[in-house]
C-alpha cells in the first residue's frame, strides 16, 4: 500500500514536472516568436524611417502577422507614404519656386521678422553686388544693401508692423546709381509669430531716363518751333500795318522765307527721325559703289563749300569693296555729315571726304569700308562729343540756330548707321577740327551676315 502511495506521489511530481517544461517550453517558443515579430516590425519601420529620411518611398512587405499589429503597422506605414507624398509635393513646389526666382529679372529678397536674410535670388545679388555663391542666411538685410535711402527704407518698412503691400520709389547710389520701384509685402509664419517681409525690386532706371529724354525732347521742339515762328508772326504783323520803303519789306520778306525753310527743315528732320526711330523707314538695299557715294555727296554740296569760302576735297581708294546699303539714306548721311562740317569751318578752311577700306573697328572678322568726313573748324570739346548724337544737342545753341541747323541731323546719322550694321565713331580737338567716321560692311562679308 505505502509503495502504491509512493509510486502514485512521484508520478504526480513528474507530471507536475513535466506539466512545467512543457509550459517554459511553450513560454520560450511565444516569447521567441513575438521577439521575431517585433524585430521585423522594428526593421520595417526603421527602413520606412531611413526611406523616407532620404526621400525615397518606402517598401511595404508585411508578413503574417497577429491582425492587431499588422493593423498598426499597415496605419503607421500609410502615415509614412501620406508624410513622404507631402514632403515630395513640397519639394517640387521649392524648385519650382527657385526656379522661377532665378528666372526673374526682379531683384527679390525675403527677411525674417528681426530682418535676417532668408532668401534672395540672382538678381537681388547682382542689384546688390554680392557675391553670387556666398550664403548670407541669417545676415542683417540692411548691413548688405549699404545705400543710405534704402537701409532707411527696408528699416522702417519693417518696424511698421503693417499688414498691406506697400510700393515706393527712391533714388540709390550704391552700388550704382540707380532708380528703383520697392513692392514690401508681409508674410506671417504663424499665430503669434512676427511678420517675416518679401521685397521686390524693380530698376526703373531705364524708365526714368526716357520719362528724362522725352521731358528733354518736348521742351527742346517747344523751344525750337517757338523761335521761327515768332520771327514769322512777328514780320507778318509789321507787313500787314504797313511797310512803305521796299527794301525794307524785301528784308521782312527775306527773314519770312528763312524762317519757313528753316521750320520745313525741322519738321522734315523730325519725320524722318520718327521713321527710323520706329522702323517704319522702309530699306531698299542695293549694292553700291563706296566712291560714287561720296563723289555724289561732293557734287551737291560744292556749290555751298564754295559760297563759303570752303575747299571741299574727295578722296577714295583705287580699288574698294562695295557695300549693301540704301541709296538714299547713304545720300542723306553723307550730306548731312558734309553741311555740318562746312557750317561749322571758317572760310578758307577745308573739308575733306574719304573712303578706305577698313576691317571691322571692334576688331571682329569682316571687311568693310570706312566713310571719314574731317575739317579743320573750331573742334568739339572732349565733354560734348558722347552727347552729339541726342535730338537738339548743340554745343554753341546760339550760333547752331544762326546757321540754320536743327539739332538732328547726327541722330538722323546714327540711326541711319545702325539700320545698315554699321559703326560710327567722332574725334576732335578743339582748334584742330573734327572727324566723323562711318565704317559699313562690305557687301556679303560675315559682319553683315551675322547682323542680319
Amino acid at each position: 500500500m505505502m509503495v502504491a502511495l509512493t509510486v502514485q506521489g512521484q508520478a504526480k511530481a513528474v507530471w507536475v514536472v513535466v506539466t512545467l517544461a512543457v509550459g517554459a517550453l511553450s513560454a520560450a517558443v511565444v516569447v521567441r516568436g513575438v521577439e521575431r515579430m517585433w524585430r521585423a516590425s522594428a526593421e520595417r519601420i526603421g527602413a520606412a524611417a531611413e526611406a523616407l529620411e532620404q526621400g525615397r518611398p518606402p517598401l511595404h512587405l508585411l508578413h503574417a502577422e497577429p491582425a492587431l499589429m499588422a493593423r498598426a503597422e499597415r496605419r503607421l506605414l500609410e502615415a509614412v507614404d501620406l508624410v513622404h507624398d507631402q514632403l515630395a509635393a513640397l519639394t517640387g513646389q521649392r524648385d519650382e519656386f527657385e526656379a522661377i526666382l532665378r528666372g526673374m529679372i526682379e531683384a527679390v529678397v525675403v527677411t525674417g521678422a528681426r530682418g535676417e536674410l532668408v532668401m534672395l535670388n540672382g538678381a537681388a545679388r547682382r542689384l546688390f553686388a554680392l557675391a553670387p555663391d556666398a550664403d548670407y542666411a541669417g545676415r542683417d538685410f540692411v548691413e548688405l544693401c549699404r545705400d543710405p535711402r534704402l537701409q532707411d527704407l527696408v528699416s522702417r518698412t519693417q518696424q511698421s508692423g503693417g499688414a498691406l503691400v506697400t510700393t515706393s520709389e527712391l533714388s540709390i547710389q550704391y552700388p550704382a546709381e540707380r532708380w528703383l520701384q520697392v513692392s514690401a509685402a508681409p508674410v506671417r509664419a504663424g499665430a503669434g509669430a512676427g511678420a517675416a517681409w518679401v521685397f521686390v525690386f524693380h530698376d526703373i532706371t531705364q524708365l526714368k531716363n526716357y520719362e528724362t529724354l522725352r521731358t528733354d525732347f518736348i521742351a527742346n521742339l517747344t523751344h525750337e518751333l517757338r523761335t521761327p515762328l515768332a520771327a514769322l508772326r512777328g514780320y507778318a504783323e509789321t507787313l500787314t500795318e504797313g511797310v512803305e520803303d521796299a527794301d525794307t519789306q524785301r528784308r521782312f520778306l527775306g527773314i519770312i522765307e528763312r524762317q519757313a525753310s528753316r521750320l520745313s527743315r525741322l519738321i522734315d528732320d523730325l519725320i524722318s527721325l520718327s521713321d527710323l526711330e520706329r522702323g517704319l523707314a522702309a530699306l531698299k538695299f542695293e549694292t553700291l559703289d563706296p566712291a560714287r557715294v561720296v563723289g555724289e555727296a561732293v557734287e551737291l554740296m560744292r556749290g555751298q563749300a564754295e559760297r563759303k569760302g570752303v575747299v571741299l576735297e574727295q578722296r577714295s581708294d583705287a580699288e574698294l569693296a562695295q557695300v549693301s546699303a540704301d541709296r538714299d539714306r547713304m545720300h542723306q548721311l553723307m550730306l548731312n555729315l558734309l553741311d555740318n562740317a562746312i557750317k561749322y569751318t571758317p572760310p578758307e578752311g577745308r573739308v575733306t571726304v574719304e573712303a578706305h577700306a577698313a576691317g571691322d573697328p571692334d576688331g571682329k572678322a569682316g571687311a568693310g569700308v570706312e566713310f571719314v568726313v574731317s575739317d579743320t573748324g573750331e573742334g568739339i570739346p572732349a565733354t560734348d562729343i558722347s552727347r552729339l548724337t541726342e535730338r537738339f544737342y548743340r554745343v554753341d545753341r546760339a550760333r547752331s540756330r544762326e546757321m540754320g541747323g536743327t539739332g538732328l541731323g547726327l541722330a538722323i546719322v546714327k540711326h541711319i548707321v545702325q539700320l545698315h550694321h554699321g559703326k560710327l565713331r567722332i574725334a576732335s580737338r578743339l582748334g584742330e577740327g573734327t572727324a566723323v567716321t562711318v565704317w559699313l560692311p562690305a557687301a556679303g562679308s560675315a559682319s553683315l551676315a551675322a547682323a542680319g
